[in-house]
């Protein structure tokens, strides 16, 4: 996109003279740069009715769990998130509002000189993947009970992991030289997983002005970042106007080059999940590029819709929420999803990881939900995972080769769970509750799904049991089950289990010898 086409005034909705969009010159007058957005020919039409007539997928609803590879030249200096924008963040604020050196263009500073010389354009080179087997990943993934998996697309960095033709800062062309969008579906479909990807353009416009600006003090006061460059503007984007900063710009020339770029990447690959990392994006131009989705989709499927958009916005039937690092406070209404990462979004030394036991916990949580959880396994810079999470990993597997059954291809029950940890959790920063509680569950707190038939009910233990679990849920007076239990055994083990029903619980005898379990799964039958 050109420098002069970043300048038009934010509110002009007609161009009468000549405009970039996607690359190509149109002289055509007037025109506005998000008229006649192309979209695949279907039943859905880019509009809240139209697309309210989505149903959602069996195998979204029956998956429950995936895995994402948040995954990019961010990772290379190995420090986190968000790292393209904060190199060129000197001048910040502690929280008390106290002036400091932002960390990560401190560590830029040191390691690779002032961002006015070497800047995010010089880190890009330096990812090359060398340790990269997205086979023998895929293959993890699979055995940890992984339903779907997730590629990320395009981070706010503006660089594609996608073999572009519309953009040439992409993952082909620089740094690996793969098509790494590319690489990991053909992994996963030989997995016989569900593939998708993530866009995160739609914020990049804002998220990146930071590399326009320049040092407000220090000795490197006043001089340009590399950003200012316009041979660089294909990377950086262009100049925003002064009053569009928020996280989607309002920019019409951007969110047409948004929408040809996502499409794009859909018309390309065809994943059966895409996800944006925002509300739905400008409004109508969101809503084409997702009818456009569905309906090309529908085509691919002989006319049935396999295809699931997500985005961190109430659905209302349109698509399926998605909520960071959190989870819905009951029963949602549609399926949703949650997603959240192990550790930092990229790889970071020292960071902490979240370990098997609470992502176990945090599964069966949301899947009580009818949710889903989609979580980044965290890769080094050069591709290959760290002991600790290849032993996660191995972790997750074991549980789920015992208690898969109460997870996958089931439904909420009439209550999602009972206990303390049902009654008060910390509110989540992008809405919901948070996704780890801060207090350790207990004895007391259950989770419940139920297998779709009905004839099964799942009740999964989050604290280390006692001598016997009391489910209130259960009891007699909760008059919650509509058919009489006649059957109680652990999962994984066919032996039955001593219980009897009361009328304040239905309460079970922990054998002694219960194998040790972060959430400890019970399949109740049910008489005819």
């Amino acid at each position: 996109m050109s420098g002069r086409a970043a300048k038009i005034p934010i509110l002009l909705t007609v161009l009468a003279s000549a405009v970039v969009v996607s690359g190509r010159a149109q002289t055509e007058a007037p025109v506005s740069p998000i008229a006649n957005l192309p979209i695949a020919k279907g039943k859905f039409q880019p509009s809240d009715d139209s697309l309210k007539r989505y149903e959602y997928p069996e195998w979204f609803r029956d998956a429950k769990f995936g895995i994402w590879s948040h995954w990019g030249p961010q990772a290379v200096p190995r420090q986190g998130d968000w790292y393209a924008k904060r190199l060129y963040i000197h001048d910040s604020k502690r929280r008390d509002g106290t002036p400091m050196q932002d960390p990560d263009n401190k560590y830029h500073v040191e390691h690779y000189g002032h961002p006015s010389k070497f800047g995010y354009k010089d880190i890009i080179p330096l990812w090359k993947a060398e340790k990269w087997d997205p086979e023998k990943l895929m293959a993890l993934y699979k055995k940890a009970g992984a339903k779907y998996f997730v590629s990320m697309g395009t981070h706010h960095d503006n660089f594609f992991l996608w073999n572009s033709r519309l953009h040439s800062w992409n993952s082909v062309r620089m740094g690996p030289k793969k098509d790494v969008v590319g690489l990991w579906q053909k992994a996963a479909k030989d997995q016989g997983l569900r593939f998708g990807v993530s866009e995160h353009l739609g914020a990049s416009y804002t998220w990146f002005q930071a590399a326009h600006s320049a040092d407000k003090t220090g000795p490197m006061a006043g001089v340009p970042y590399d950003g200012n460059d316009p041979r660089y503007e294909e990377l950086y984007h262009g100049k925003a106007a002064p009053d569009d900063t928020g996280w989607l710009t309002k920019n019409p020339v951007w969110q047409r080059e948004w929408f040809d770029r996502i499409k794009e990447l859909v018309d390309n690959y065809q994943p059966d999940l895409l996800y944006s990392d925002s509300a739905m994006p400008f409004g109508d131009v969101g809503r084409s590029l997702i009818a456009h989705f569905y309906n090309q989709d529908v085509a691919r499927h002989h006319g049935q819709l396999e295809a699931v958009y997500t985005c961190k916005q109430e659905s209302a039937g349109m698509w399926a929420r998605d909520i960071e690092r959190g989870v819905t406070e009951g029963i949602g209404a549609e399926p949703w999803q949650t997603d959240t990462s192990i550790g930092d979004w990229y790889y970071r030394t020292g960071q902490k990881y979240k370990t098997s036991g609470e992502i176990i916990q945090m599964l069966t949580d949301i899947v009580s939900k009818n949710g889903n959880l989609l979580i980044n396994v965290v890769q080094t810079p050069e591709g290959d995972l760290e002991p600790d999470m290849i032993r996660t990993l191995d972790e997750i597997a074991g549980w789920i080769s015992v208690n898969g059954e109460g997870i996958y291809s089931t439904r909420p029950w009439v209550v999602f769970g009972e206990g303390p940890s049902t009654k008060a959790q910390e509110k989540g920063r992008f809405g919901g509750l948070r996704d780890v509680p801060d207090k350790a569950y207990t004895p007391e707190d259950f989770r419940f799904t139920r297998s779709k038939d009905g004839r099964a009910l799942y009740a999964f233990c989050l604290g280390k049991p006692g001598s016997e679990m009391r489910l209130t849920s259960l009891g007699r007076n909760a008059k919650l089950a509509q058919k009489a239990v006649a059957s109680v055994h652990l999962l994984g083990n066919s032996s039955k289990l001593e219980w009897r029903l009361e009328d304040d619980a239905l309460v079970i005898k922990t054998p002694a010898n219960l194998p040790a379990s972060p959430a400890t799964g019970v399949k109740i039958g049910f008489a005819n």
